[in-house]
Formats: C-alpha cells, structure tokens, sequence
C-alpha cells in the first residue's frame, strides 16, 4: 500500500519526574482505597513533578534525550512541536522555551492543543510539513504537568493524572519502507465539556470567585467519557485496518493512549490480541495525557520491544473531545 506519508522516527526520548505517588497516598486522606482505585483505573502509582519543575523542563529533558538517540544536533532542527494542554503560560509557547533552551535556533515552535491526542496531532502536522519539504527535520514533543491542574481533594479525579514527557525527532525516510500508513484525526466540540478545564482563559478569567468555586482545576463526566471512548476507539481500529489490508496480527505493538486499563482492555480483546502486543505504562505513570503515546513508543524501542521495520499501531481519545489513529512502520 501507498503511505501517507514517507516518514520516519529518528529517535526518541522520555522523561518522568522522580517523585512517585502510590495509591496509599490517596487513601490516606480521600475515601478510596488500593482496590478501588486499581480496579477502576489499572493505576497502582504515577509521578509528580518537582517544585521547580514544569511542562517545559521535563520536555526539554526527553528532547535531549531523543535527540542524542538520532545521532542528531539541536542545531539540525528546524520545527519544534510540543503538544500539550498544561504549558508553563498561556503564552509564549512552551515549544518555544523548549527550543531556546536546547539551542535549537533554527527552528520554528509552536504548541498544540489536543489534550490526549495531542501528540498524534502534532506528529501529523510535523509529518505534513516535512513531506511538503518546508522543512526537513522536526522535534515533536508531548509533555504535561497534569497534577498542577487536578483537584486533589476530588476523588474522581485525583487519582488519575500523573506528570511526564516524551519527544521525537522526525525527518524523511531514507530507506524503503519506514513510513505513516495511514492517520486518521477527529473532534466533537459539542462535547468539549465532558472533559475541560473552566477558569483561567478569555471566556472566565482568573477572580477570586473562580479561585474559590476550585473552577482552575479540570473537570470530566468521567461515565460519559469511557462509554464514548470505548464505542470510537473500535470504530477508529475497525477503519483503520480495513483501509489499510492489516490484520491485527501484522501489527508488532499496538499503543493507546493510557486514559483507563479498562478502555485498553476492551480494544485489546475486540482486536483479539495478547496482552503483551498492547503497550501499558499506566499502572506505572497514571493519565500523562499527550505525553502517554510517546513516552510508551520511546519505551518499547528502548527495552528491544519495537525495531525497525516493525509495524505500529496509536491511538488515543482526548479533551475537546478529540481523537486519532495512526499506523507507523518504523
């Protein structure tokens, strides 16, 4: 089949702070326990980042650390993408703090919003322009600070988010094969409220009314939330290999964005797959929302799961309500 793009991963990095957050911590103070947070969600820990860490830091961290496994200088990039939903400000872009400080000069940055499927947004876009020649290497990165904006005093809600980073240096293939097979993205916005964050921007500036009514920290219909995410990331599998003549047993690693092991779990056994063909790092590192696919993809390719050649699989439901496929042979 034709791809859609002649596109390859060049390398990869990761970065989780050093803090771990167990389950314990929560049932200390909030009225849950071990089994009812594991049950629920597959969450055993996650990660927070450090008081003098944000969204930025930890991204420049994997950026350096997916640029030294290109074999590639800051200098060479000339687009940075960073997809995230938890910059450090509302402006500038956090793409471009990130640029700075790696030294990348030549690059144009820019940031994407679309909260969990934001890294296969942006990976798109660094994809188009790099097909289009405009430019020729790109740095795509997705990275949150997630706990900065969870209500901790929120059952729900509390246990869920985890901090984390995780970027790719992306360029035109050199050799036959490596490629995106097929992408595909979409949004609802009529549904931008099931999962949204209401303070802080134009529409609800910040006040002491919106401080008090906790309206700077997210706020999801959770139940309405799995229930589509589970109906849409079947059609979206169902789709994709239909249209590009795979069956899931072509595929070597199949990596959904970590929301919920139960939504994972359902895609897995609808595809009739292993447990160990579908990446999870949510027991681990919780909901790092843009940061999860890619922070798994740099995994898998690290520890020897993935090589070149191997057929890959992404996807993800995120805030907007937003979403996307992709078929990558790396």
């Amino acid at each position: 089949m034709q791809p859609v793009w002649p596109i390859r991963f060049c390398g990869t990095g990761a970065y989780v702070p050093e803090q771990v957050i167990s389950n314990q911590h929560f049932t200390d103070y909030l009225d849950t326990s071990d089994e009812w947070i594991v049950t629920r969600t597959g969450i055993h820990e996650r990660r927070r980042a450090a008081p003098d860490e944000s969204t930025s830091t930890m991204a420049v961290k994997a950026a350096n650390r997916a640029l030294e496994d290109a074999g590639t200088t800051a200098e060479e990039i000339d687009v940075v993408i960073c997809a995230t939903a938890t910059g450090d400000h509302p402006f500038p872009s956090t793409a471009g703090m990130v640029q700075h400080a790696i030294g990348a000069g030549n690059a144009a940055a820019f940031d994407v919003g679309a909260a969990c499927a934001g890294f296969l947004y942006a990976t798109s876009i660094a994809a188009g322009l790099l097909h289009s020649g405009i430019h020729k290497r790109a740095l795509v990165i997705g990275a949150e600070t997630l706990t900065r904006f969870t209500d901790m005093e929120d059952r729900r809600m509390a246990i869920l988010f985890g901090d984390g980073a995780g970027a790719a240096v992306m360029a035109k293939a050199v050799t036959p094969g490596s490629a995106i097979l097929y992408c595909q993205l979409g949004s609802d916005g009529s549904r931008g409220r099931d999962i949204w964050l209401p303070a802080g921007g134009s529409a609800l500036p910040a006040s002491s009314t919106t401080v008090a009514e906790r309206l700077h920290y997210m706020k999801m219909r959770g139940r309405e939330v799995y229930k589509f995410a589970v109906i849409k990331l079947r059609q979206l599998v169902d789709t994709a290999l239909k249209e590009t003549n795979l069956t899931p047993d072509d595929l070597k690693l199949v990596i959904p964005h970590q929301s919920n092991l139960r939504i994972i779990e359902s895609v897995r056994m609808r595809m009739g797959l292993p447990k160990d063909k579908v990446a999870v790092n949510i027991d681990r590192y919780g909901n790092t929302s843009a940061a999860s696919i890619i922070m798994a993809l740099d995994e898998a390719r690290r520890d020897g799961t993935l090589k070149t050649g191997d057929l890959v699989l992404m996807m993800a439901i995120g805030a907007g309500l937003t979403w996307g496929i992709m078929i990558v042979r790396l």
